[in-house]
């Protein structure tokens, strides 16, 4: 079934092969030499033809030489680590060789004189006075990636990025130097081509950023400090992602890329279960008479029923060039990747369109973007990894006579009726439940803008510049069951529902900006602006319905509609003397629809100084230090992102629960019901100290950074408990505690080895943050992060002078390196310690005890270049953080295998070396199940090769999620955020996935 993959991209390769052979049959040769300011040859310095891959590097003296250069006029780029980069003007004659006269390159640090992309603006790398740090597309990690964000996964010091499974563009959760909110959104602010996105949750699609082709994305920008993010004030205080798109270039030639994709993913890591005889001798060892005869005769490996060897097309073609005067770019997507669950799919389709004129004598700049992607999901049950860990190894998949589509399942049969009685809490076979479930969406997004920049005639120091934009969402999807399946919706006959949601982003955005060279006084840049942005969300009332149709309940069930809107005021001041003393200063006035009109207005200032010694005169002729400068900075960002409330401030009613009905005219609807609330709610703040040092040694080759932050978050948007008569609920939210943030991180790069052949260079980052609550309401904590095995119950804690989401849980007693198995009888006395010596085992006795948050965050990327061969790896490394293993707490136990109901479950082999029989609620809460959750994981290795020197064909190889070295040897351990944090259960398994691709010329 999937070998014609393969066929296709041979016949690619040859029907590209076999053109551009005749298409460069006409060739010449270049040839020259490339010199300093001394006129002293310089090696190693690279030479390429201008929109080809044809190139090679000067030799000891500096000389080069280029064969097999098509002929016509030509343009030479040079290049140099330390040095301006060169463009040369040639014409090449077929059959000779065209001598270029000697090329001088100038000592200068490129990388200093890069733009860096910031709020509003960009500055040259050298001024940034906060920090940021920046990502372009030849950094990405390579391979097949499906959402935009895992491209710099591992690249960035301070940036944590977790999938939350390994389904096709599966939702990611990106931390900015730890999180600083406890019930409001730890999300960064990610703005687009200038249009702030929204990213709160999408029905119909599990991750709102894999909507965005990361084909047509040229560079992240990370601002992590408050000096950095202050400008967007509001919703900055997890930090703010720019994300550039590619663009056209003015002057060049109309040029066609095109790339395809194929890739086979598999399932490298699975949930330890018995198998089919393990299972069987255990019962017959430990199991009642009545259980032992449940047993099967199969052997039954259920995650391998429903697991699959899974494949992927990704296609991609642009046109980039200008069109007359008109640089544009336009590019198409199509993304079909199966999930390795059976039954699992992700189609994308995508399109971006972006021109950027210059006009009015260069006084009018014209940036207009276009994208739009049309997605289709297929989604399988968050459960059903559980459900094939739990169900009977002995069992067989079908069964002849099953009522269930032949599929094996628990049930009764009434020997005189014929009716059929699911057996109450049983697991259901997990492949009926792939095969009998439809759960599809289809999601439309566009994401554009207009942004108009013009430098005023008259005032030609002035530029105003005027930004409309949107994001648009809409989402529909549908869910069908039929009757009479073996599920949870087998008594209500079937499910036949469907959903929609839209979504409407509307931004404008107007500021003006004065930039002013000073002469010997320094360079003055002044910024004042307005941006209105509303969110609008709709979704239209949705009937709980039965397969056929039918209403499966008489509740009128009530259309949503939300929105809220933000209007800001935003000015910042950069000054710039002599190179060597910079300053910035910004304040933004947020004004936020959610609170109230007394606290509606937050103001959020911050100012940043960096002193450039490299400027200073005793360095400037260094040719050792290429680059110093200290940095400081302070701000103040806020906060108004609280899940799935608009109105935190205003008094109104929700439906009631289906318990909660009332009869009118003969059928019984839902009540509404107040919801409780806080006049006074207000914005969240969070003030950041940040300290930094950039370096740059032997021209540029070794560069690096160095920050330490402190980030302290007053006024948390919290839930708390209220008191009895003071409210509508016994909990509400309100702002009440803080927490704090403290860390480190250093960031290298450095040029290994730079010869005529051969180039290595190395991305080195990492990351210590340590955070803390200072103040919550309830000074004995708030438990957080429910568990499965009980009802109720959850593992973690926030207390003030702890991490956020400390495990809290009861200290396990050892014999003989074994836990002691806890029981009812003595209340889990001799299984646990007695922390206050009462004589009874109750919360009296938990402890506080490790945290699922990293200590250190370690990234590394390697990129090697042999002649026309290049080699790549991206590897992150998670240390000192522990996860729950609520796999083995809630199935590696007596109880869980051996139930009272007429069934049996799987177990895990923990259970063969603790014993443990699950008795008591203090079974779950030992702090046997926090395990060292450290990992060292290959996320990308890849291997390029050019085709010739005379052809524009690039093939690649690469493998993602190639190996992971842990302790954790259950499952995945990389689980760090969601409902349950650190808790590891039902996770989706991370695939891994060999890609083969060819990306071709034109």
């Amino acid at each position: 079934m999937k070998q014609p993959y393969l066929a296709k991209l041979l016949f690619l390769l040859l029907f590209v092969c076999a053109g551009f052979t005749g298409a460069f049959a006409q060739t010449g040769s270049v040839s020259g030499r490339v010199v300093d300011e001394k006129s002293a040859g310089l090696p190693g310095v690279t030479v390429i033809i201008e929109g080809t891959t044809l190139g090679n590097s000067t030799n000891s003296d500096g000389t080069y030489s280029i064969q097999n250069v098509p002929a016509g006029p030509r343009t030479l780029v040079i290049s140099f680590v330390g040095y301006t980069t060169g463009r040369i003007p040639v014409t090449v004659t077929a059959g000779q060789n065209t001598a270029v006269p000697s090329t001088t390159l100038n000592e200068n640090t490129t990388l200093l004189n890069e733009a860096v992309v910031v709020g509003y603006g960009t500055v040259r790398k050298q001024d940034v006075t906060g920090s940021v740090t920046s990502v372009s597309s030849r950094d990405f990690v390579k391979g097949q990636v499906n959402s935009p964000e895992q491209l710099i996964n591992g690249k960035v010091a301070g940036v944590q990025i977790s999938t939350s499974g390994g389904a096709p563009g599966a939702a990611s959760v990106i931390r900015i130097r730890g999180g600083s909110s406890l019930n409001a959104s730890n999300d960064p602010l990610i703005v687009i081509d200038g249009v702030p996105i929204d990213n709160s949750e999408l029905r119909g699609s599990s991750n709102a950023l894999s909507l965005i082709n990361p084909n047509d994305i040229e560079t992240f920008t990370v601002l992590k400090d408050a000096s950095a993010t202050a400008i967007y004030g509001s919703r900055a205080s997890n930090g703010v992602i720019l994300i550039t798109t590619k663009k056209g270039i003015s002057g060049e030639k109309v040029g066609v890329n095109v790339s395809s994709l194929f890739s086979l993913s598999t399932s490298p890591r699975r949930v330890e279960v018995l198998n089919g005889d393990e299972f069987r001798a255990l019962i017959n060892r430990v199991g009642t008479e009545d259980q032992k005869s449940r047993l099967g005769s199969a052997n039954t490996d259920w995650q391998d029923v429903i697991l699959r060897d899974a494949y992927t097309q990704d296609y991609n073609a642009a046109v980039t060039g200008s069109l007359g005067t008109v640089p544009l770019r336009v590019s198409l997507g199509h993304l079909n990747a199966d999930g390795i669950i059976k039954t699992n799919n992700l189609k994308r389709n995508t399109l971006s369109v972006g021109v950027n004129p210059v006009l009015l004598g260069g006084n009018l700049k014209v940036d207009a973007n276009v994208k739009g992607s049309w997605i289709d999901n297929r989604f399988v049950e968050d459960g059903i990894i559980g459900s094939a860990v739990s169900f009977d190894p002995t069992q067989p998949v079908t069964l002849n006579g099953s009522p269930f589509g032949g599929f094996n399942e628990y049930y009764t049969q009434d020997p005189t009726t014929g009716a059929i009685t699911l057996v109450g809490l049983a697991p259901t076979n997990p492949l009926a439940r792939l095969s009998q479930r439809r759960d599809r969406s289809t999601v439309k997004r566009a994401i554009g803008n207009i942004q108009l920049d013009y430098k005023l005639f008259f005032l030609p120091d002035l530029r105003a510049n005027l930004n409309l934009g949107y994001d648009l969402t809409r989402s529909n999807g549908t869910t069908f069951v039929p009757a009479g399946i073996a599920a949870s919706e087998f008594n209500r006959g079937g499910v036949g529902n469907f959903y929609s949601q839209e979504r409407d982003n509307k931004l404008l955005e107007f500021y003006l900006n004065y930039s002013k060279d000073l002469g010997n006084a320094g360079r003055l840049e002044l910024l004042g602006g307005y941006s209105y942005q509303d969110f609008l969300r709709e979704s239209p009332a949705v009937p709980d319905l039965r397969a056929d149709g039918t209403p499966a309940s008489p509740n009128i069930v009530l259309p949503v509609r939300s929105q809220n809107t933000l209007i800001s005021f935003y000015g910042r001041l950069n000054y710039n003397f002599k190179d060597r003393y910079l300053f910035t200063a910004t304040l933004r006035n947020d004004n936020s629809s959610r609170f109230a009109k007394d606290f509606r207005a937050g103001y959020f200032p911050a100012a940043a100084v960096a002193w450039r010694v490299k400027g200073e005169n005793f360095l400037a002729n260094s040719t050792f230090l290429s680059e110093l400068k200290f940095r400081a900075g302070y701000g103040i960002t806020g906060q108004q992102e609280v899940f799935g409330n608009d109105y935190p401030s205003l008094a109104f009613y929700n439906p009631g629960e289906n318990t909660v009905q009332y009869p009118v005219g003969g059928v019984f609807v839902n009540t509404l019901r107040p919801v409780a609330y806080d006049r006074s709610i207000k914005w969240e703040e969070t003030t950041t100290y940040n300290a930094g040092l950039d370096y740059g040694f032997v021209d540029g080759r070794l560069t690096g950074t160095v920050d330490v932050y402190l980030r302290k978050t007053k006024d948390l948007l919290n839930e708390t408990d209220a008191s009895a008569g003071t409210n509508l609920s016994n909990r509400f939210l309100t702002n009440v505690g803080s927490l704090e943030n403290r860390g480190l991180e250093l960031g290298l790069i450095g040029v290994v080895a730079q010869t005529t052949d051969f180039n290595w260079s190395l991305n080195a980052n990492a990351t210590f943050n340590r955070n803390k609550i200072t103040d919550v309401p309830n000074p004995t904590g708030l438990r957080v992060s429910g568990i499965d095995g009980g009802t109720g119950n959850r593992i973690s804690i926030n207390t003030v002078g702890f991490p956020v989401n400390t495990y809290y849980v009861y200290q396990q007693k050892y014999a003989n390196d074994k836990p002691i198995v806890p029981t009812n009888a003595n209340g889990g006395l001799n299984a646990f310690v007695d922390q206050n010596n009462d004589g009874q085992i109750n919360e009296q006795d938990l402890v506080r005890y490790k945290s699922p948050n990293p200590k250190a965050i370690l990234g590394l990327g390697s990129n090697a270049t042999f002649k026309r061969a290049t080699l790549a790896f991206t590897m992150r490394a998670y240390l000192g953080n522990y996860a729950y293993n609520n796999i083995e707490s809630s199935r590696g136990n007596l109880n869980a295998f051996l139930p009272t109901n007429p069934f049996l479950r799987n177990t895990t082999p923990g259970y063969l070396e603790t014993g443990f029989t699950g008795e008591g609620t203090s079974y779950l809460l030992s702090d046997y199940f926090i395990q060292d959750a450290s990992f060292l994981r290959m996320d990308n290795i890849s291997l390029g090769y050019d085709l010739g020197e005379t052809s524009n064909i690039r093939v690649t190889a690469a493998v993602q999620n190639a190996f992971i070295v842990t302790k954790f040897d259950t499952a995945d351990p990389e689980k760090f955020d969601g409902g349950s944090p650190g808790v590891i259960n039902n996770v989706y398994p991370r695939p891994r996935t060999f890609t083969l691709g060819v990306n071709v010329n034109f």
